[in-house]
């Protein structure tokens, strides 16, 4: 008698984690993402992605040509790949030598402009994390985040945060990126090399890197700061510091209202 009853609890379990799923995704209200507080948080969850990953993701290029004097050596490209996290001085390149017995001498890119890049990065992958969480817990336990008093204390407390990590992340990492442009231009890379600035060899521009989608990520972040600065305010009408500021009003008013 307790045999076929074994498949069938195995069954159930194999059914639980499914069904957990489907309750989960049952609780979700998703009429509240009409409401502003739930609709920004959905922004800023779609920006932190596009922030990180159109600077996580960059990768450029730049280049040179180096022509020696001497008509036995042919003109030598010179083409240099860079990218995310942007510690150019770890990048070689080979330098074309035009008088000795050695052909190439092995040089560096200049400048680390890793400290920005990784902190824009850092803090675009913790707003997409926060936002999530924060997205699914407004959708699914609402009730909780209305009546419990601290919880929307918090959130706007780290609203807040965010806010101001955003404005300081995208502007050094504006900075640091117009330093890498600076750092990355065949002009620069010519300065580099000494065999440009003697008369044994002609150089010239090569490949200019193409920076649109780092320039692209530096404003993803100032939009990610105006989302999360602008959302400030949402967060705060959640906060018994507003409400106790509506009520007193309320009473004040009411209170004109019966002396007239």
């Amino acid at each position: 008698m307790s045999e076929p009853s074994a498949p069938a609890a195995s069954g159930a379990d194999k059914d639980s984690p499914r069904r957990q799923l489907d309750r989960l995704l049952g609780g979700l209200r998703w009429s509240r993402l009409e409401e502003p507080l739930g609709f920004i948080k959905v922004l800023q969850w779609l920006f932190a992605i596009f922030a990180f990953g159109s600077c996580g993701s960059f990768s450029g290029e730049t280049g040179a040509t180096v022509k020696c004097n001497d008509d036995q050596k042919e003109m030598t490209a010179i083409s240099v790949l860079f990218g995310y996290p942007f510690r150019l001085y770890q990048i070689p390149f080979e330098m074309p030598v035009c008088e000795g017995s050695t052909d190439k001498r092995t040089l560096h890119l200049m400048g680390d402009f890793s400290a920005p890049a990784e902190f824009f990065v850092t803090l675009g992958v913790f707003s997409f994390l926060y936002s999530m969480a924060a997205l699914v817990f407004y959708l699914r336990f609402h009730s909780l985040y209305t009546e419990n008093k601290r919880l929307p204390f918090v959130d706007f407390c780290v609203t807040i945060s965010f806010a101001f990590f955003w404005l300081v992340a995208a502007a050094a990492w504006g900075k640091g990126l117009s330093d890498v442009k600076g750092a990355t231009r065949p002009s620069s890379l010519i300065a580099a090399m000494s065999v440009c600035h003697l008369n044994h060899a002609v150089c010239n521009a090569g490949a200019t890197p193409s920076m649109g989608l780092a320039n692209i990520s530096v404003l993803f972040g100032f939009v990610n700061f105006i989302l999360w600065a602008g959302n400030c305010w949402f967060v705060f009408k959640e906060t018994t510091w507003h409400k106790q500021t509506t009520n007193k009003e309320s009473s004040a008013e009411q209170g004109a209202v019966d002396k007239q």
